[in-house]
């Protein structure tokens, strides 16, 4: 299948704003792009100004985007077009847990604590609930099950602050959320988890009339290799597309600036489209988020 991704961001300031953004698909899905996707930056007082950008690649290996907006702020677009398999996120019931010991290097700062989850606070937690059940892939599902139904989704529940711990304990969260909670206690059973970040659309589900966004998840190493968990839908899913992985959202964050900002406008856009013709152009409809989407970052 073919799905169409995309954003258009406008960030006002008053003065030259530092940027690092977080928002080029992820290296591990590049080879799908059947029309990449482009990221344009102009000036918000003058579209036709260009605003130049670099890449580089972050220790996690994120394409990362350096941008200086100039005074008055800049619109951030971008669309493209990935193939994707089409298949469920892959389920293997079998998979065993990797001891901390025969762990592979990359994954040992996968059962460290981190900023948004602190294995410290939950591991007494973690144990108590999760102890007994036996390992690899029916206690991860166990940690998933449970967090899908401890935490209540609602995007008025959002805070850019909340950690694992306080999510625990108020109960209420967005996907972010309910990812922090999910890695943290997944680490405290000593088996590496890791937060990602990307698209999620409508696809094989139930149309959601709520505006879209960009949706969080977890990866964790199993059997020797990294599975998907989402502990918000609590079901496979088709066609994520992958923008980064890290620790938690601190790793990840699709906007860090340098100084004070407004974000005037963020939308997002997921769907499965026909598959493309490179004589016709396909506008790139956008579904506006409310206010409170400003959240993730």
């Amino acid at each position: 299948m073919h799905i169409r991704y995309g954003y258009n961001i406008e960030i006002q300031c008053g003065q030259d704003l530092p940027l690092v953004t977080l928002l080029d698909v992820h290296p591990s899905r590049r080879h799908d792009l059947v029309r990449p996707d482009h990221m344009t930056v102009t000036s918000l007082l003058d579209p036709a100004r260009v605003v130049p950008t670099t890449q580089y690649i972050d220790q996690f290996g994120n394409i990362c985007r350096r941008i200086t907006a100039p005074a008055g702020g800049i619109i951030m677009r971008a669309e493209g077009i990935v193939q994707d398999s089409g298949s469920h996120d892959p389920i293997d019931p079998t998979a065993e847990e990797v001891a901390p010991s025969r762990l592979p290097d990359d994954a040992l700062v996968y059962l460290m604590g981190s900023r948004y989850c602190e294995t410290d606070r939950l591991s007494a937690q973690a144990w108590s609930l999760f102890g007994h059940i036996p390992g690899g892939w029916q206690r991860v599902q166990a940690i998933v099950d449970f967090v899908h139904n401890h935490l209540t989704f609602g995007y008025h529940f959002a805070r850019s602050t909340r950690t694992a711990a306080e999510a625990f304990e108020e109960r209420v969260g967005v996907c972010r959320d309910f990812a922090h909670l999910a890695v943290a206690l997944c680490r405290c059973m000593n088996i590496p988890a890791r937060y990602c970040n990307g698209y999620l659309g409508d696809i094989g589900v139930p149309f959601d009339p709520a505006p879209m966004d960009f949706n969080a998840w977890i990866e964790v190493y199993l059997g020797g290799r990294w599975f998907t968990f989402d502990a918000r839908h609590n079901q496979p899913r088709i066609g994520r597309v992958v923008i980064a992985r890290g620790r938690d959202a601190t790793d990840v964050a699709m906007v860090s600036s340098f100084g004070p900002h407004t974000l005037r406008r963020f939308e997002v856009v997921t769907e499965e489209v026909e598959e493309p013709r490179p004589d016709r152009a396909m506008p790139l409809p956008m579904l506006q988020r409310p206010s409170f989407a400003t959240a993730p970052f």
